[in-house]
């Protein structure tokens, strides 16, 4: 499968699902796995995070730089390698994994936005709804609120390629709205990535 890339151009507030302050795990609503893709191959993994704001990508590369070392795993943050205003495509991403000599390169992008609007209950309630093929959670209502409100639903997707097969071998799909604290929320969004790949077994043993 070739590496096509359409990075979406709202990428900034999609990470995690926080409200009133508290926040929850992120959920992945949806996830693929290619299955004559071997486990445990990964040694060696290049971070390319969204785009559009600078800062916020450099922090989403590091901390997933932070967690996959924290694991065992070698990883790269693409900004040391690609310049900030350098257009993303197939060929400069795949130049730039070999060059690091990485044998995978993780993504995160951005699908679509959603104005959602929700509508106070007594008390807050969990509550899901299935969209399509996928399935999502969330609040009902505020204790006290006073009426309805709308927020944002992110829809954004990290996929993993075997840079030296060209080819998709994991994808996850991910609802979130909008975060109260972005670092927080990039940590979440990290540590539900991790925990997919490791239950996926793309990581080698430790």
């Amino acid at each position: 499968m070739k590496l096509t890339l359409l990075l979406g151009i709202v990428e900034i507030f999609f990470i995690t699902f926080t409200l009133n302050g508290c926040s929850t795990a992120t959920p992945i609503v949806s996830e693929w796995r290619n299955p004559a893709h071997a486990s445990g191959s990964f040694q060696r993994l290049m971070i390319r995070g969204p785009s559009g704001e600078t800062t916020l990508r450099r922090n989403f590369e590091d901390e997933f730089v932070a967690q996959l070392t924290a694991a065992g795993i070698d990883a790269l943050a693409s900004y040391r390698y690609m310049p900030e205003n350098e257009g993303i495509d197939e060929n400069n991403l795949n130049q730039a994994a070999q060059t690091a000599r990485a044998d995978g390169l993780l993504l995160v992008r951005s699908l679509r936005v959603d104005e959602r609007t929700n509508y106070p209950s007594i008390g807050p309630e969990i509550s899901f709804g299935i969209f399509g093929s996928n399935v999502g959670a969330g609040w009902s209502g505020f204790p006290g609120a006073s009426g309805p409100y709308r927020y944002n639903e992110y829809t954004s997707e990290t996929v993993l390629y075997d840079v030296t097969t060209n080819a998709l071998v994991w994808t996850g799909t991910v609802k979130t709205t909008d975060p109260t604290n972005v670092q927080t929320a990039i940590k979440s969004y990290v540590q539900t990535i991790m925990k997919a790949l490791a239950a996926q077994n793309l990581f080698p043993k430790r």
